[in-house]
């Protein structure tokens, strides 16, 4: 296990001796015969799930697995944004807990994850949009969540940059949470996973899951291609992949695949100083320290496991970048990828047991996994270490789409590509 603990004073030891005393971040671990937890998915959720477990809950006979390279799924491919600014009771007390959990994170965890709570604007383009953000702000200050209203003034002071004066889409004023921002998104999964290993949690990575050994209605292991891991309780953290391992214990969920696109251009001096989210189309941009715009928008609407996404996706974020800042229109674009997002039907995630005794689900997290990571960590972790819900997540059981409590915090209705 690392033993260095990261400050200032190991950095200045290790910089007069030529770097030579660090350590890995976490150990290769082997599987061992038998866990008491077996959590699949090396993510930021699995990882956090892990760490909260040995963290507050005394757990320590943990292992983690992952089917590819830790780090290697959405956590690795998502705009890093982090907010609390939802308007439901299920969803707000959660998405709080969450940014509460960010800004202690770094200190938590003793890895800097470059949090950054520059602000989260969602710009108003109608007086029916700013009456519907009038309303998300005073439920977010009701909930003790920081929200503030702009007029137009307030917004041209900020980022005089954008197309106020669109014929379709005029900026009329803006939402904004200046407690929300971003966080490098790899290093939450370094910094988890280095905590994690800290407390003797093995990560196991180059480890499929290819089978769930069911005895009597109770979960007693899994199957995986470095062979069996026997296991006390079992928690399912893999995003997209979630429908596939369901499947293998017979399980069929309200969960649909899609790809998420990201982007990012070249770099450019600093203008963007906030994250800024297009009210009238799916668009949110924020710029990164190395300077290039990290962008996104929709999912590309059709079923795929692929992490990859399609051409004319990319011609639609680019439009709604174009009605926003026109000025960026011959700004290269450096790069981009593709996220499996696990869709609920409601648009709202998945934190409960499932049929089979000791085996727990995560999932169907939509746009919102990043985000959620701390706090999804810590409800999984309490819900399998206490098998109850946290008080912060009650909301999210599976069984809300048959009682018709479902969770639609964008008022779609039941159709996942819609959320």
């Amino acid at each position: 296990m690392s033993s260095v603990q990261y400050s200032i004073f190991s950095l200045l030891r290790n910089a007069v001796r030529d770097n030579r005393g660090w350590t890995p971040a976490w150990r290769k671990a082997t599987p061992a015969p038998r866990y008491d937890v077996v959590i699949i998915g090396g993510g930021g959720h699995g990882l956090a799930t892990a760490y909260y477990l040995a963290r507050h809950y005394g757990m320590r006979n943990i292992a983690v697995v992952e089917r590819g390279w830790l780090g290697n799924g959405n956590i690795g491919r998502n705009t890093t944004i982090i907010r609390s600014n939802y308007l439901l009771p299920g969803n707000l007390p959660f998405y709080e807990k969450s940014m509460m959990l960010w800004e202690g994170l770094e200190q938590d965890i003793n890895f800097n994850a470059m949090v950054s709570q520059r602000g989260v604007l969602n710009l108003i383009h109608s007086d029916a949009q700013r009456n519907a953000y009038a309303r998300r702000g005073n439920a977010m200050r009701l909930h003790g969540i920081d929200a503030e209203l702009l007029d137009a003034r307030a917004v041209r002071e900020k980022l005089p940059f954008l197309d106020f004066d669109n014929a379709r889409f005029p900026i009329l004023g803006g939402l904004l949470q200046a407690r929300g921002g971003t966080v490098r998104h790899d290093a939450v999964a370094w910094g988890y996973a280095r905590a994690a290993d800290r407390l003797g949690v093995d990560i196991i990575e180059n480890c499929e899951v290819t089978g769930l050994r069911i005895e009597g209605g109770k979960i007693s292991g899994v199957e995986t291609t470095r062979g069996i891991i026997a296991a006390g309780k079992v928690g399912m953290a893999c995003a997209g992949r979630s429908s596939q391992v369901a499947a293998m214990a017979g399980l069929r969920l309200p969960i649909e695949s899609h790809v998420l696109q990201a982007f990012v251009s070249e770099g450019l001096k600093p203008f963007i100083d906030c994250v800024v989210t297009f009210g009238a189309g799916h668009f949110y941009v924020s710029q990164s320290d190395k300077g290039g715009l990290v962008f996104g928008g929709d999912i590309d609407g059709y079923n795929s496991y692929a992490q990859r996404g399609n051409l004319p996706l990319i011609e639609d974020v680019c439009e709604g970048a174009m009605a926003l800042m026109p000025r960026i229109g011959r700004v290269r674009l450096l790069r981009q990828w593709g996220g499996i997002m696990d869709m609920s039907m409601d648009g709202s995630p998945i934190i409960d047991r499932t049929p089979v005794d000791g085996l727990y689900l995560n999932a169907g997290w939509c746009y919102g996994g990043f985000k959620a990571t701390p706090a999804s960590g810590l409800c999984f972790a309490h819900l399998i270490a206490r098998d109850e819900p946290h008080p912060v997540g009650t909301a999210f059981r599976l069984d809300r789409f048959a009682r018709g409590a479902v969770i639609d915090e964008k008022g779609m209705g039941a159709q996942p590509n819609l959320h």
